[in-house]
């Protein structure tokens, strides 16, 4: 019993101890509940080092795991390179790994690192080119030899680069996929010039221009000492990790000094512009113009500035579009800032379709409320506080503030420029934060982009000004380049008859074809780079009705196309289709060979020899088939008759395309024969592998499978 009363006692007593003070115990609201001052700010500074040969070296000692960390930052990046081979960089920091060095290959070297449990990477970014590796203490020595090797004695292998080109061939090709990307990209080349090396674009035509010897010329003329700053983090003693980079580096002859280019910015002229996308139902929009630089004196008001105004959850912007006005799915924006030029002034939001404009105008009145309805001094606290308090946290750790530090000596910045952020902030008053929005952010002055679905706007977007459309289309690649159609004949030539008549009997006779008033089919489609496949049911029937079920990793997708509706269905509802991707549809089956062959004798089907070519290792035909809007080129083998290859315009994933078809594997059912491996291109890269597994003629279909379903909660329309 003593020793419970004593256990009790002892609790007791530290109760007592972690009372609340009198003066917070008496507190009745909780602002009353007095806050300390914020400790002082000393991060841990790296040691900085300079060698005689004008290497930049930061050690920054961490003894918490036994780990060692390093990057070399290399002044010069993709605003250097020449427009005609825009990506080069790009392909050489990919490249600079994968090529290896000239006594081992990257795919060795991967094997080399994976046993130790360590990496060596490459890359670039718009000013620097960078190679890094992390290891285990232990495995330093070992891991330092492949950094130094690749840093001074890279391959850049021949086989590495086309791998390369390709990956850059398929990221052209996807680019307009994601509708935000869309946005930034395109807002930035408004803020800063179309033509801007910080918006510059790779094409397929850049990418090709780029050689090996290229990537070599680059880094014999980037990579010296006196170009480089190296910084290391981890456990280890840093006169010791000196001494090994003295020994290292100090032989490595300086070379000449990068000079960073001369960059021009012409903005947009301020107004609306406006990318039209079909396939969505929702608008971004972005307002931007040009910002600051960090070394200004406006830096530290302008973080005040954004903080309240569009950054966080209390900001103005979410608090007035998005909570109270139930406008916007993400709004947000500021003042932005660069190191050595001009960040971007940008407001962005993502709005319903059917509320673009009133979107628009509720920006505008934020923007108007800076006027009239000043940031209050009760604002500029709670935003102070908030950068003051979350600051810390940026550069809670020793590798953290080495970066920031690596990035002051790379931009000429002074060393204390991290502990000057927090007296900056702590400085700025409401007049200084009043003075920076009237003086950076210009609502006559933005240049306003809008991506979206035009037929879905509340009002026309030309309602608030003159719209200036911008084109996104993908240039093809070279060898791609396709010129006007000639005009379409008006009737078939004697040759390009013969061998329509020619495809037709090969695929079973004009009466085989003719009986033919519906198919169905069961297929798998998988993409060029080898992702899983999907299981895919098409049910045609002639002329106009089409019926597409296919099994995604997100559920079943139906989409059916006639000639008075075009929907898809699945998880997310009911949708109509866009006009373009309808019309396409359509496209689709007026392309089908078997629909083209029942009409061999329709002098509306009109087909054109036109030459011949090689196609996979056989001389074709070329025969140019259209009937109205239709249109498609067949290579057609003249020995057998089958169509080896189809080529045609259509609307692909990113808008208008070249496609192409391989076609192989022809199986025979009930008299028809057929292609049942379809290899398809969309501007000249790989896209899709469809391969067809059962196919039935004339089934028995039931005309529901037409219909539109109900949205949930209402009827069928």
């Amino acid at each position: 019993m003593r020793r419970q009363l004593t256990v009790i006692t002892l609790i007791v007593g530290i109760c007592g101890i972690l009372k609340p003070t009198n003066a917070a115990a008496q507190a009745t609201d909780w602002q009353q509940v007095p806050i300390p001052a914020l400790h002082a700010f000393h991060p841990q500074e790296p040691k900085r080092i300079e060698l005689p040969n004008g290497m930049i070296v930061f050690l920054q000692e961490d003894h918490e795991l036994p780990l060692i960390d390093g990057t070399a930052r290399i002044r010069g990046g993709s605003r250097s390179e020449p427009a005609n081979k825009a990506g080069m960089l790009e392909m050489y920091g990919d490249v600079w790994r994968t090529g290896g060095t000239k006594s081992q290959t990257g795919d060795q070297l991967d094997d080399y690192l994976e046993v130790r449990a360590a990496k060596v990477e490459t890359g670039s970014n718009a000013d620097s080119t960078s190679i890094s590796w992390s290891c285990l203490k232990g495995d330093f020595d070992d891991v330092f030899k492949v950094f130094t090797d690749l840093l001074r004695d890279p391959e850049f292998r021949a086989d590495k680069l086309d791998l390369a080109q390709k990956g850059m061939d398929d990221s052209i090709s996807r680019r307009n996929d994601d509708v935000g990307e869309i946005a930034g990209r395109e807002a930035a080349k408004l803020a800063y010039g179309a033509d801007n090396p910080y918006t510059r674009e790779p094409e397929y035509a850049t990418v090709a221009a780029v050689t090996r010897q290229d990537l070599i010329d680059w880094h014999h003329t980037h990579v010296h000492p006196n170009n480089i700053i190296l910084g290391i983090v981890g456990d280890f003693d840093s006169a010791v990790m000196e001494a090994k980079l003295r020994q290292a580096f100090g032989g490595w002859a300086k070379g000449p000094a990068v000079k960073a280019p001369d960059i021009e910015f012409h903005p947009a002229k301020p107004g609306y512009y406006l990318i039209p996308k079909s396939d969505v139902n929702q608008s971004n929009i972005r307002m931007v113009e040009l910002g600051i630089r960090r070394d200004n004196p406006d830096y530290y008001a302008t973080q005040v500035f954004n903080e309240v105004f569009g950054n966080g959850f209390s900001s103005r912007l979410v608090q007035n579009i998005r909570t109270a006005k139930g406008l916007a799915y993400s709004v947000g924006g500021g003042i932005g800032s660069g190191f050595d030029h001009p960040g971007v002034v940008r407001l962005s939001m993502g709005t319903k379709s059917v509320s673009t404009v009133e979107a628009i105008q509720a920006l505008y009145e934020e923007l108007d409320k800076l006027k009239t309805n000043p940031i209050s001094d009760d604002e500029i606290k709670r935003a102070k506080d908030s950068i003051l308090n979350s600051f810390v946290f940026n550069f809670d750790s020793p590798d953290k503030v080495l970066r920031e530090r690596m990035a002051y000596e790379f931009y000429g910045y002074p060393a204390d420029f991290l502990e000057r952020f927090r007296s900056g902030v702590e400085k700025v008053q409401p007049a200084d934060v009043a003075r920076a929005a009237a003086k950076y952010v210009h609502k006559d002055q933005f240049a306003v982009l809008v991506v979206g679905n035009t037929s879905e706007f509340d009002k026309p977007l030309a309602s608030l000004g003159e719209v200036k459309n911008i084109d996104i289309t993908i240039p093809p690649p070279p060898g791609e380049k396709r010129e006007a159609p000639a005009a379409k004949p008006a009737a078939s030539d004697p040759e390009g008859k013969a061998l329509a008549a020619k495809v037709v009997e090969a695929m079973g006779g004009l009466a085989k074809l003719q009986a033919v008033k519906s198919m169905q089919a069961d297929l798998t489609e998988q993409d060029a780079q080898g992702g899983p496949s999907s299981a895919v049911k098409v049910t045609i029937v002639f002329p106009d009705r089409m019926h597409v079920d296919v099994q995604t990793p997100q559920g079943p997708l139906t989409i059916v196309v006639t000639p008075d509706a075009g929907f898809m269905a699945g998880a997310m509802g009911v949708r109509d289709l866009p006009a373009p991707q309808k019309a396409e549809t359509m496209q689709q089956i007026q392309r089908d060979m078997v629909y083209i062959g029942q009409h061999l004798n329709d002098p509306k089907f009109i087909f054109a020899a036109g030459g011949s070519e090689t196609v996979g290792g056989v001389e074709t035909r070329i025969v140019d088939v259209s009937a109205g809007d239709m249109a498609i080129r067949w290579f057609v083998d003249p020995k057998t008759g089958h169509v080896v290859q189809e080529a045609y315009e259509a609307v692909g994933r990113s808008g208008q395309m070249h496609g192409e078809t391989v076609l192989s594997k022809w199986e025979t059912t009930d008299g028809i024969t057929l292609p049942a491996l379809h290899r398809n291109k969309e501007n000249g890269q790989d896209s899709s592998i469809v391969e067809f597994t059962r196919v039935e003629y004339n089934p028995a279909i039931d005309p529901k499978l037409f219909e539109k379903p109900a949205a949930e909660g209402t009827p069928a329309q």
